[in-house]
């Protein structure tokens, strides 16, 4: 059994949170770059051209992609054989997250009750998932999300009847309504399968995945592709302002469901899609 402390989880969150804010991942950097070549609107290329430089001046000047630094989310993938020695183990990662934002200058944006809205000015606590996997490794993703792609995300309970076209239907529908405010072109995210909170859980993780990596499934493959093309065919464009790349990529999964039901969530991210990962 291979042991591991806290203090190296709380070392790592805390890398990992300024890394993501401050430099995009390396599929959604190619994403964008393909956009500009494809989008047909001098308008959207232009857009697209500006957030290019923007990336550019986050890099070379050490500051924050995007203002909104968003809410922490860590996914952890805890292998059954590893012991975890030190403190609690959700209190290690609210620890990385707090040194994170706090060291990198990050802003902080998590109020301690949603209703009474006080600031808890260290960005804590995040929203952490638990998996445990076999081996003896963990897995860290944190994708800090901001909030005015997170408001434009919807679930769906639709009806076994509805089958994919109702599917196809609820991620256009979601992507249309957002329009502008996602500030596209977007990720989109989606969840097919489980129940109300798994199906939502399971578009969060699309968006973790690679742009650059398909679907396993041959359905659920030609699906994000399809979707992709019609999201791109709706207008939008680049920051709403009209275009042909509003989406830059689909994720979908899928889990299997009640006999009664097909939950369906989407969750769409602007093209600050952040995301790291480390195995530990």
């Amino acid at each position: 059994m291979r042991t591991i402390h806290t203090d190296t989880i709380i070392e790592n969150i805390k890398e990992m949170c300024i890394q993501a804010n401050l430099c995009l991942s390396e599929d959604v950097e190619e994403a964008l770059k393909r956009g500009v070549q494809k989008e047909e609107s001098p308008l959207g290329e232009k857009v697209l051209s500006q957030l290019q430089e923007n990336l550019k001046i986050a890099a070379q000047e050490h500051i924050p992609i995007c203002q909104d630094t968003g809410m922490a989310v860590v996914f952890l993938k805890i292998g059954q054989d590893l012991h975890i020695e030190g403190q609690n183990l959700e209190d290690a990662v609210n620890e990385g997250i707090r040194q994170g934002y706090q060291e990198g200058y990050l802003r902080k944006s998590i109020v301690r009750d949603p209703v009474e809205r006080e600031n808890t000015r260290d960005n804590t606590p995040g929203v952490i998932h638990y998996e445990i996997v076999p081996g003896e490794q963990l897995e860290i993703t944190v994708a800090p999300k901001g909030f005015g792609s997170e408001n434009m995300s919807r679930i769906y309970m639709l009806k076994p009847a509805d089958g994919l076209e109702g599917i196809k239907s609820a991620i256009l529908e979601t992507v249309k309504s957002a329009g502008p405010n996602a500030c596209p072109p977007i990720v989109v995210g989606v969840g097919i399968g489980g129940n109300f909170e798994k199906c939502a859980w399971l578009s969060k993780k699309a968006l973790t995945r690679s742009l650059g990596e398909a679907s396993p499934v041959p359905y659920v493959r030609e699906l994000e592709a399809e979707m992709l093309e019609k999201i791109n065919r709706t207008g939008i464009g680049p920051a709403g302002l009209g275009g042909t790349v509003t989406a830059l990529g689909v994720n979908i999964e899928t889990y299997p469901t009640h006999i009664a039901g097909m939950p369906v969530a989407v969750n769409i991210c602007c093209h600050v899609n952040r995301h790291v990962k480390r195995v530990l």
